[in-house]
């Protein structure tokens, strides 16, 4: 919405309060939205807050402001008052204007660089098993979001921090050693995350007969974890990594050069990226001079036992341990640390972690800690807490019969979307290469929406079937509504360069639709302030059911006069654009046929 006649409508409405009533109206109680369907009008002002100011009845105060701005403002044509609310309508010539001057421009929606510097990290793999469900929504939020902060203007940079060492990892490479006969990605076919997980998997099955042995021996279940030998072996192996071990190091090397092979496909297929990677093994002793830092500040302090404590519970929280008392880290001590190091590489105004909401204690602990210890950063920094992803059981089966594998999932999307797509018979006369790209396109679609479109912090039901739904709140919806517009352009031959004659009158789908064009920029503005991709993803859905109405109310290529034709061509082409524009905030390709 043009932000001009807002604060138009905001200056005059305090004129007319000051001169109806002799009273000063502050900016914060006017309220402007948008009028409801059922009324006649496009924006409304909501007139309870000045009834104090009147001393009359709200119906009769609305028609006194609605009276005044009539006068003072050319665009504005009529309006009406229902209860508390004044409902204003702008003329066709200021819809047709924010049409021509504004939406049709190539970079309607894109803000200009504002001097500020944000760091959105996501993903977070663990290097000793593929990427699951869970972490194609860490991704997918993480790279949306950094899209929109982008849009908005902030200089943005993709910081990926990997788990890439610790006592998961040296369970994988023990199995391999134990039963690998030196089985690589090449030599069993199998992406190098994938091979890794699965002897992850081994060294848990076991890890558990284990147990169950010592524990038919009289163990307790605690002493028989405690006391197994694979785990005392791997824990050794984790002693050793931390020493030095040569071999150790090497085959540590080697194991996650595979992961990072299979991540990397993972991601290009995912569609998404980072600038820079940190990586635990180069992080986790950070955080020790903070420790120290923290001591002599009197923000920390020490235990009989030598390890090192923060009382929270001033706070509301409670004590939180920050170093061992045999000077090892906890994760929190490295997490101060790489918050310094990534502040030190790129000094940043903000930086948001996007974890899922069982972390939610973690950062707020980790925030703190780094205010009292006067960081001037740390109130830039941000959770971005989401919820867990369900499934309807049974509907994917997964290779450890517990987490979906992120490679699996996208392989059903694509084969679901092959067959829904030949189902409907959409893609008949389209070469193969091309039915291939688009079974893809419209499969991470699907799977991208339905993440998307849903806040981050609620948890969701993700169901396969559901999302690829031509007809529904879906991405393919979206897709699909994108592609027709296409066709429309291409049988009219529509060039940017076609003349553009505006008419005198729009129709009411027409005038719809040009007021939703016109909300993008505030609708970016408000995802990037709240860090909501479902802000966007919602209003591109809005624009698609919107421009299907205005599709089967008006006639687009036959219409008789050829300045409403081109007009309307005009339209369908800047529709597609911000279509276009708003799915690729969230990672989505639209197509041009389907």
């Amino acid at each position: 919405m043009g932000n001009t006649i807002q604060q138009q409508l905001i200056h005059h409405t305090k004129q007319a309060v000051k001169e109806l009533y002799g009273a000063d109206l502050p900016d914060h109680q006017i309220t402007i939205q948008e009028t409801r369907k059922e009324f006649e009008g496009q924006l409304t002002i909501v007139v309870f807050p000045i009834t104090r100011f009147s001393g009359k009845s709200p119906e009769a105060t609305g028609n006194d402001i609605g009276t005044y701005l009539l006068k003072q403002l050319p665009q504005l044509t009529a309006f009406n008052t229902i209860k508390g609310f004044l409902n204003l309508s702008l003329s066709d010539a200021y819809w047709i204007s924010l049409f021509t001057t504004a939406i049709m421009q190539e970079k309607f929606g894109l803000f200009p660089a504002n001097g500020r510097k944000v760091m959105v990290e996501y993903s977070s793999p663990n290097t000793n098993k593929p990427l699951h469900l869970g972490h194609i929504r860490n991704n997918l939020l993480g790279y949306s979001v950094a899209s929109i902060l982008t849009a908005y203007g902030y200089d943005v940079i993709k910081a990926n921090l990997v788990n890439d060492r610790g006592i998961h990892i040296c369970k994988s490479m023990l199995a391999w050693q134990r039963w690998g006969n030196g089985e690589t990605p090449e030599t069993s076919g199998l992406k190098g995350d994938h091979l890794v997980g699965k002897y992850y998997v081994l060294f848990d099955k076991a890890y558990k007969q284990e147990i169950d042995e010592l524990k038919a021996q009289g163990l307790t279940e605690e002493e028989a974890k405690k006391q197994a030998p694979i785990i005392r072996e791997a824990q050794q192996m984790l002693q050793q990594w931390e020493s030095g071990n040569e071999s150790v190091i090497r085959l540590w090397k080697t194991m996650n050069g595979w992961v990072y092979a299979g991540f990397d496909q993972t991601y290009a297929r995912l569609g998404v990226d980072f600038d820079r990677y940190y990586y635990e093994s180069d992080t986790y002793l950070l955080g020790k001079d903070i420790i120290s830092e923290g001591l002599e500040k009197g923000v920390f302090f020490r235990k009989e036992d030598n390890s090192v404590w923060i009382d929270l519970t001033e706070d509301g929280l409670d004590e939180k341990l920050v170093l061992r008392g045999d000077g090892t880290s906890v994760y929190i001590t490295q997490d101060m640390g790489t918050a310094q190091l990534k502040y030190d590489d790129f000094g940043m105004d903000e930086s948001i972690y996007v974890v899922g909401n069982e972390q939610d204690y973690h950062f707020k602990v980790l925030f703190l800690i780094l205010k009292k210890l006067g960081k001037p950063w740390a109130k830039g920094l941000f959770h971005l807490s989401y919820g867990m992803v369900d499934l309807p059981s049974g509907k994917m089966k997964s290779r450890e019969g517990t987490v979906v594998d992120a490679d699996d999932l996208m392989d059903e999307m694509t084969a679901t979307a092959k067959k829904r797509t030949e189902e409907l018979g959409k893609t008949e006369g389209l070469p193969e290469s091309e039915k291939a790209h688009l079974y893809d396109l419209i499969g991470m679609g699907a799977l991208k929406y339905f993440l998307l479109k849903v806040e981050p912090k609620k948890r969701l039901l993700f169901d396969p079937n559901e999302s690829i739904d031509f007809q529904g709140h879906t991405g393919p919806f979206i897709q699909y509504t994108h592609a027709r517009i296409q066709s429309v352009l291409t049988k009219g031959d529509y060039t940017a360069q076609l003349a553009m004659v505006t008419p005198d009158t729009l129709s009411d789908s027409e005038r719809d639709l040009i007021q939703l064009l016109s909300n993008y920029p505030a609708t970016i503005a408000a995802a990037a302030k709240e860090f909501s991709p479902a802000q966007v993803a919602n209003y591109g859905y809005e624009v698609a059911k919107q421009y299907n109405k205005f599709y089967h109310e008006e006639t687009i290529l036959k219409a008789t006069d050829e300045i409403v034709r081109n007009f309307r061509l005009h339209l369908s082409a800047a529709t597609a654009r911000i279509i276009a524009d708003a799915m690729r905030l969230l990672g989505i390709e639209v197509p041009d046929r389907m």
